[in-house]
């Protein structure tokens, strides 16, 4: 079965989370945006640990879904990922590393958390821990507490908190978790990169590339996702997916992404004198701003060129299906993905207004209500039933989105890119 996992998720227990994102809230949006699968995050928090604990069942081999809710609401299936902040030292330079713990039960989520404030972690104050331990302490002690959890890097090439980070990362896997590399079984992308961009790692080619949203509100929910096909919904056989290879049953179909040069850190540059430098500028003019002769925040785009594989690597085949413009691996050894935009910011530019007005949230709604989930409507419903339904200038943009007829202003230093479906000229 095909299953539409989204497992980054920050609950209002973490810093800059909207209140709005509790367990039913999330489940709710997961219907509406054709998710089946979301993470319970933010778990090591105690209070946050004890709503997850009183607000879902088990609905399954390390799988929970509400106790209360609408039917379809009900079928949304929650497994227990979070994320921890590691601030340390080593090699001489200050490390700050994200990654998304997995864990089997409720039962392990706590004997985690039990383990951290053992070591004097402070679980208390943010949902998403910062700790000192190295990200290695942290997955040798999650294997001895569920050895079948599972640790996951995120947003790997985030300059500040990546794994292959420019200001505070690593140059491998290998360097930041040493013996247990073997361990680590696939890295998030994050909003700045995509597939193709890790696909030119070369220790990536046995790892899972895969994709989630790391939404702090729920209009964000989705807005990157994994695919999965599995035989059944389990912590078992998501895992044997993620590990690239173990399964002909279980494992990645597709992810979902954002246009990387719409994330926060694609390009180099300093947002304070709105310097934005391009890998090709760099070449030219080198790492310094312009304006303040500064060292720019090194993005994702130079990093990577940095660390990637010797050999130039193909570039993505492109196969259209349907209409939808789908990129795919030359030498099969990573699955497709697909480049979309949220509806919303598909229906605030047709209609010429912001994404938080009431005529985009009401028609929004209305979408969903007449075609379908917002995953279905962006890549299976025909244009001419969008048109209908919503109206012509809805279903072009939509068709923009589809075959990548549109424009961006690639984000840099922590400022979003902009991605335009019709030219402002």
């Amino acid at each position: 079965m095909q299953i539409v996992a989204d497992l980054h998720l920050h609950s209002r227990y973490s810093r800059a989370v909207s209140p709005q994102m509790i367990l039913p809230n999330m489940a709710e949006v997961a219907v509406q945006k054709g998710i089946n699968l979301l993470t319970a995050s933010d778990w090591t928090h105690p209070a946050w640990f004890k709503e997850i604990s009183e607000t879902l069942e088990e609905a399954g081999e390390g799988v929970y879904r509400l106790k209360e809710g609408t039917e379809l609401e009900q079928q949304v299936r929650f497994i227990l990922s979070t994320e921890i902040s590691c601030i340390y030292k080593q090699g001489n330079k200050l490390r700050r590393i994200h990654v998304l713990i997995f864990v089997s039960s409720l039962a392990r989520a706590a004997q985690f958390s039990q383990a951290l404030v053992a070591k004097n972690c402070n679980i208390s104050s943010d949902g998403r821990p910062i700790i000192g331990l190295t990200a290695r302490q942290v997955l040798e002690m999650l294997l001895e507490v569920d050895e079948r959890g599972f640790l996951i890097p995120c947003h790997v090439w985030t300059p500040h908190f990546g794994l292959y980070g420019s200001a505070s990362g690593f140059d491998s896997i290998e360097e930041a978790f040493g013996d247990l590399s073997e361990h680590i079984y696939a890295v998030e992308t994050g909003l700045s990169s995509d597939p193709e961009m890790n696909w030119q790692i070369p220790e990536l080619s046995s790892r899972s590339i895969l994709s989630f949203s790391d939404a702090h509100s729920l209009a964000k929910m989705g807005r990157e996702a994994t695919v999965f096909e599995l035989v059944d919904v389990s912590f078992s056989y998501l895992r044997q997916a993620i590990i690239k290879g173990s399964s002909n049953d279980n494992y990645v179909g597709y992810t979902v992404e954002f246009y990387p040069e719409e994330g926060k850190y694609h390009y180099s540059g300093h947002r304070r004198c709105r310097v934005s430098l391009s890998p090709s500028a760099i070449v030219s003019q080198g790492i310094c701003c312009q304006v303040c002769l500064k060292k720019v925040t090194e993005g994702v785009s130079i990093r990577l060129s940095q660390l990637a594989g010797k050999e130039s690597l193909e570039s993505a085949l492109l196969s259209v299906r349907q209409g939808v413009r789908w990129l795919e691996d030359p030498h099969k050894i990573h699955p497709p993905f697909v480049r979309l935009v949220p509806l919303l910011e598909i229906i605030a530019e047709a209609l010429g207004t912001s994404v938080a007005s009431k005529r985009v949230k009401d028609k929004y709604t209305f979408a969903l209500d007449t075609l379908g989930s917002e995953i279905d409507i962006l890549l299976m419903i025909p244009l001419e039933t969008i048109a209908f339904q919503v109206g012509d200038r809805i279903a072009e943009g939509v068709a923009k989105v589809r075959k990548a007829d549109l424009f961006i202003e690639p984000g840099y230093d922590g400022e979003y890119g902009i991605v335009r479906l019709w030219s402002t000229k």
